[in-house]
């Protein structure tokens, strides 16, 4: 570990005065070099599918799995990392003092940036796309879980940075996935200068509570939708249904829904019939009276499932089902589908997430559908980065001041 850390601490010189040219190009090499590479990742992935299965339930094993479709997005993904603006060297404020002093604000890259994550393949390659492109340096931790599956892609990574004459410990991947290698880069000062945290909530608070190097909490995902008394009804089972069962075990997938009182004797039990065979519903002692399904227990609405299952809640109106969200929330996702401007507007102004949704899904909380390209995670603190964190948040900025002799009296 220390070998790395000095390794990479060395390159992030280098790396940070590549030009736009010179980083997109080497991007594109790592995204041929994965192409490339495609029989070694899957057969890596299978032995890392192999001994997973028994022990992670299905909806987590499908975030492992890696099929040459999920490859050719992983390159696609670097591509259009690639074609992104330069994050680095923007001038994002500039002004003259009365003394003639001319002072820039200018972003820059963070450095050495660790990330570490549990069991997606495919966080990798997004990870080291955009260190790269940000002009960062990157090592990745990666779970046991995914760990031959992640070593093969970098690997190939590496292949196309060699090709393009840019030093291969511009990403770097731990080959310990003990819980020391962890510890080791959360105190890793002088080394790291950003800690990204991507995964569960027990990653999350383990490294919250550790590092001593700057951190980002990437949130877990309590995301709420509440369906107000005006709302399209086909139009919020469509937004449920995708928002629940599209893809579960994601941090943006819908685990709680909260209904309007005054619809949900109409309204519940269209939702059993679109919803009940696939995903168990707990219900609240008001929902319960209008559909079956399991009595919601105490942990219910705080609780990121990760799987087919939703906790739903009957709310009094918009004011109650803000209230709750403020109680339960992570902070992360939020949607309303209503047709009344006065609540939408409410809800909006009341509710403390970092995306919040009208008549949308909260599956759309994602770099790409933002269009930041593929992204290093959600954050759910407000310091520094908030929301999807593409190429700006992983910059940050130093002041350039130029003068002709002035000296402070």
């Amino acid at each position: 570990m220390k070998e790395m850390l000095e390794a990479a601490k060395a390159a992030k010189t280098t790396i940070a005065a590549l030009t736009e040219q010179e980083k997109s190009a080497a991007l594109n090499a790592m995204a041929d070099s994965l192409l490339q590479c495609e029989a070694g990742i899957l057969a890596a992935n299978e032995l890392d599918m192999k001994a997973a299965k028994g022990h992670m339930p299905d909806v987590m094993l499908d975030r492992l799995r890696l099929t040459p479709e999920r490859i050719a997005g992983m390159a696609q993904g670097i591509r259009e990392v690639a074609q992104l603006p330069d994050p680095v060297g923007l001038t994002l404020e500039s002004h003259t003092r009365p003394d003639g002093l001319k002072i820039d604000k200018v972003s820059v890259p963070m450095g050495v940036i660790a990330i570490i994550y549990e069991s997606r393949p495919n966080v990798t390659s997004d990870a080291a796309a955009l260190a790269l492109k940000s002009g960062n340096v990157c090592i990745l931790r990666g779970g046991k879980e995914a760990f031959r599956s992640a070593n093969a892609i970098v690997e190939s990574l590496r292949m196309g940075l060699k090709s393009e004459g840019i030093p291969e410990t511009a990403v770097n991947l731990v080959q310990d996935t003990s819980r020391d290698s962890a510890t080791a880069l959360m105190t890793a000062n002088g080394y790291v200068d950003l800690l990204i945290p991507r995964g569960g909530a027990g990653l999350i608070s383990a490294c919250v509570r550790t590092a001593t190097v700057p951190c980002i909490a990437t949130g877990t995902g309590i995301c709420h939708v509440y369906v107000e008394k005006t709302a399209d009804q086909n139009m919020a089972l469509n937004i449920i249904e995708n928002a629940k069962t599209s893809r579960p075990s994601v941090c943006n997938a819908e685990e709680v829904l909260l209904v309007d009182k005054a619809i949900a004797p109409e309204f519940l039990p269209k939702l059993h019939a679109r919803l009940g065979q696939k995903v168990e519903l707990r219900l609240d002692s008001e929902a319960a009276k209008y559909i079956p399904g399991t009595p919601a227990g105490e942990k219910d609405f705080d609780t990121e499932f990760l799987d087919y299952i939703l906790a739903v809640k009957c709310v009094e109106n918009v004011r109650e089902a803000v209230a709750h969200i403020a109680a339960h929330s992570t902070g992360h996702s939020e949607a309303i589908v209503t047709t009344d401007p006065a609540a939408e507007a409410f809800f909006v102004a009341n509710v403390d997430s970092a995306a919040v949704y009208v008549n949308a899904s909260t599956r759309f909380t994602d770099g790409g559908e933002f269009g930041l390209g593929c992204e290093m995670g959600i954050s759910t603190q407000k310091l520094h980065a908030r929301g999807p964190m593409g190429l700006r948040e992983l910059t940050t900025y130093k002041y350039i001041i130029h003068g002709n002799g002035q000296v402070r009296v």
